[in-house]
């Protein structure tokens, strides 16, 4: 039972440790995602409205008693007077036929408005997962190449120690050894904090997981900025606009509907005293849409003026979308310039420093401090690229999730 445990135990703290990979975030942030399942209930809600949009109003009954005399011979009586009856009528109220079309018209704008803000909203789920994602995957790498640098630091102390005692190095150079050391560990804590902070926020999006890790491979995401500078109107911020200008145009429809009018019928029973013989009513009624200069006109030019303001709207926002747009793609051409010549150039020239460096440090022609110098300088280079790494692959994942396929 004691191996039993033991092995369980083990592949338990295996499986938790497992790294998680990017689709696998953006796949568990979509099924854990509280305002995803809010707009989902809210595009739901509105497809079955749908249906009734357009519908007849609900019939009316209406019961009550008719020429019931209170005065006279024939006071109080329900059988003396041929005009008294007990009557039981079915109304029904009939829009015009523009107005519930209109009505339907908005309820599918409505409906596709929704869908627009889900797949909105999905959108922003994805890219702010792959952020996340992003974040604590070069948290880690950073707190890796630390890792190496405090590995090269132990074997300088074990050299240094090794000169020390021979009497090849000085013993202020122990002392700065020591000091580096100390730098060292607060640069480790403050790397170990940053990849805690991303976890946090990675671990937002997915869901309580006992342990994440991103040290699987980053996502290779291609864009193609001309399909997407030319798609522009697909943006997610731009999505809702067409259905949006879609209601409005059939709230208006329905305003210009009511310049003729809606109608009704009615048809009513009369049960009266046997002796003169029961009656039936029909009725209709027709709605006069008169004064329309006060009454649908200014209705109507109110609902047009909400077009303008939307189609306004609209265009203020594809003009900051397209200027944002810009921006985010002249940043990621300048980092993947940047990243290029740290890779092709800084980082060989770091690395070559150090070597020199240090071997000039064990010929005894450059002290301690020139080589950790070096050191440092060669590991910010490092850092460095890293962190445009980070820059460019983010910059790809906020363009690559603005635009709804």
């Amino acid at each position: 039972m004691a191996v039993l445990a033991t092995v369980f135990l083990t592949v338990v703290g295996t499986v938790r440790a497992a790294p998680i990979s990017f689709e696998q975030a953006l796949l568990l942030a979509e099924q854990h995602s509280a305002a995803l399942t809010a707009r989902q209930a809210a595009a739901d809600g509105a497809q079955q409205a749908r249906t009734a949009a357009g519908q007849l109003p609900n019939p009316k009954l209406a019961v009550g008693v008719e020429n019931f005399p209170v005065s006279g011979p024939e006071r109080f009586s329900w059988n003396r007077d041929s005009m008294t009856m007990r009557r039981v009528g079915l109304m029904q109220d009939v829009p015009n036929a523009a107005r519930r079309a209109a009505q339907r018209e908005a309820a599918d704008a409505k409906t596709a408005r929704e869908r627009a803000m889900l797949e909105s909203e999905r959108l922003a789920v994805r890219r702010e997962a792959a952020l996340a994602w992003l974040g604590l995957h070069f948290a880690q790498r950073r707190l890796a190449v630390f890792a190496a640098l405090e590995q090269e630091d132990r074997l300088l102390q074990d050299a240094l120690a090794s000169r020390l005692a021979s009497g090849g190095a000085m013993p202020a150079d122990a002392l700065m050894a020591r000091q580096e050391t100390l730098e060292l560990a607060d640069r480790r804590d403050e790397l170990q904090a940053a990849v805690e902070q991303a976890r946090a926020q990675l671990r937002r999006w997915t869901g309580e997981q006992p342990e994440l890790s991103a040290q699987a491979e980053p996502p290779a995401l291609r864009l193609d900025l001309a399909r997407l500078l030319d798609n522009l109107d697909r943006h997610a911020d731009l999505l809702a606009f067409a259905p949006m200008l879609a209601m409005a145009r059939a709230d208006v429809e329905e305003a210009a509907a009511m310049r003729r009018g809606d109608w009704g019928w009615e048809v009513a029973y009369g049960n009266r005293p046997r002796a003169f013989g029961d009656m039936v009513s029909v009725q209709l009624s027709f709605e006069l849409p008169v004064s329309r200069a006060t009454r649908q006109e200014p209705v109507v030019a109110s609902r047009q003026k909400e077009v303008e303001r939307l189609q306004a709207e609209r265009e203020d926002a594809l003009r900051r979308v397209r200027a944002e747009v810009d921006a985010l793609v002249a940043e990621l051409q300048r980092a993947e310039r940047v990243l290029h010549r740290l890779q092709a150039a800084a980082l060989p020239l770091a690395k070559d420093r150090v070597q020199v460096t240090l071997a000039s440090y064990q010929a005894g022609r450059a002290d301690l401090g020139t080589v950790l110098t070096a050191r440092r300088s060669a590991a910010d280079v490092q850092l460095r690229a890293l962190d445009l790494q980070a820059q460019v692959l983010a910059q790809q994942a906020r363009l690559a999730y603005l635009i709804a396929e």
